[in-house]
């Protein structure tokens, strides 16, 4: 049998539901229309504790999306909150990257070394997209080359140079770009894909660097491909792209802005790789326990090559920067990233055996807490971006916030913040069972 969320507060006092209708109309009113919504009737989240979130609909909900990970260690943390009161208590929310900011510079101090990177420097924004864009910038600078190599089915921001890079097609508009961009494969389509799949692999993207006109900036990779459903690299395949591109002088930028942290049961994605070593490693996301902050580390060469100053005005404000300090040492002295990779395994095996002969699923795939299931028709076993989204519907139902994903929609994402309990696990796994076990029927009786 599977739980309900528990209650936020515990209270007698029925609160009555919201409606959502009339803010929805006000955001249609006033924000772009390419600012997707999730859910048929939209869900404001008001108040959050643990790893549970109340809606503005008065129900509370279990928490398997982090916003987009973001929520590394849940709501209403408080060593977090203490240490975000204590720079509010000095009246001192942002000065600017004129000045000294202490906890930027220990930040920065203790991600070089956290990055495994030589002689290692980092620089601070606001988002992961800033963060893309500033290793862009770095690469191109210090290659002296507009050519960028990145792979298929990728997402790497929605600004113009990320967006160039970016191999999901969906995501670039009309596909105007400041850089000369080649794609190369990323994860495999199948999850048994071994040597043969990183040979071939690998032969293409040496065909690229070798037929090029003149130096590669770079190439830029996640390694595991979060937007795309989770979609992890081969095992060796990141490693096999690193060495090739070491071999011929171009830089290796690992894109870990949703796979950082410890999410997939390493602190970073490149690790599940040996002999990775990133040039450039663009972070963001979970770093600030949700608060906004990104940043690139890498080498001091590198980061150093800039002829021209340049500052982010917000980015390693010391707001930020004190939560930041304060996620990783949480992550740190719970071992998060060690439990991420059991409770990851342990949440992946109870989908896999809860989803098995489902005509609707394709598969479960991912590492750690980085997750997402693949649906398909059942009738044509092709992709089913229907299926996936009634089956986030019917999770939201029983109580469940989980995301979508997939290179047409087809994923349903699982990502809960890196804190979550055994019980929790097995909870958010039985609703979502549950859920796409209804759907299934639905769809194959329809």
């Amino acid at each position: 049998m599977f739980r309900r969320p528990r209650s936020l507060r515990r209270t007698s006092r029925k609160e009555p539901a919201v409606t959502s209708h009339h803010l929805t109309d006000r955001h249609r009113a006033a924000l772009p229309p390419w600012m997707p919504l999730s859910y048929t009737d939209a869900l404001e989240i008001v108040s959050g504790r643990g790893r549970t979130v109340r809606g503005g609909d008065g129900r509370d909900y279990l928490d398997f999306y982090s916003g987009v990970a973001a929520n590394m260690l849940g709501y209403d943390v408080p060593q977090v909150r203490e240490a975000i009161e204590r720079q509010l208590r000095t009246g001192v929310v942002h000065t600017s990257t004129f000045y000294l900011i202490r906890s930027q510079i220990e930040l920065a101090e203790r991600i070089g070394r956290l990055s495994a990177i030589d002689d290692p420097v980092a620089f601070f924004t606001c988002s992961g997209t800033e963060a893309v864009e500033t290793a862009l910038l770095l690469a191109t600078e210090y290659r002296r080359s507009r050519h960028v190599i990145a792979l298929r089915d990728s997402y790497h921001g929605r600004s113009f140079g990320a967006l160039a890079v970016t191999g999901d097609r969906r995501w670039q508009g009309a596909g105007l770009t400041p850089l000369s961009v080649d794609h190369v494969p990323g994860g495999p389509v199948r999850a048994d894909a071994g040597e043969d799949w990183v040979a071939s692999c690998t032969r293409r993207l040496t065909r690229v660097l070798d037929d090029a006109a003149g130096p590669v900036a770079a190439l830029i990779a996640e390694p595991v491909q979060g937007v795309a459903g989770a979609a992890p690299l081969a095992d060796g395949q990141l490693a096999a792209y690193a060495r090739v591109v070491r071999e011929r002088g171009a830089l290796l930028i690992c894109d870990e802005v949703q796979t950082g942290w410890g999410r997939t049961g390493r602190l970073w994605g490149y690790q599940w790789d040996e002999d990775v070593r990133p040039d450039l490693l663009v972070f963001a996301k979970g770093v600030a326990g949700g608060l906004p902050l990104g940043g690139v580390v890498g080498r001091r060469d590198v980061m150093s090559c800039l002829p021209m100053p340049s500052v982010s005005t917000f980015g390693g404000n010391p707001l930020s920067t004190a939560a930041a300090l304060a996620t990783l040492d949480l992550i740190e002295e719970r071992d998060l990233t060690t439990r991420a990779l059991h409770t990851g395994r342990a949440l992946r095996s109870l989908l896999t055996g809860g989803l098995h002969g489902l005509a609707s699923v394709r598969r479960v795939q991912g590492r750690g807490l980085l997750l997402g299931v693949a649906f398909q028709d059942p009738a044509t076993a092709g992709p089913s971006a229907a299926v996936a989204r009634a089956v986030q519907e019917k999770c939201r139902e029983n109580g469940l916030l989980v995301g979508l994903g997939g290179t047409t929609g087809h994923c349903v994402r699982v990502m809960p913040p890196l804190t979550v309990t055994d019980d929790e696990v097995r909870q958010g796994a039985a609703l979502l069972v549950q859920a796409a076990r209804e759907v299934d029927q639905h769809w194959r009786n329809s």
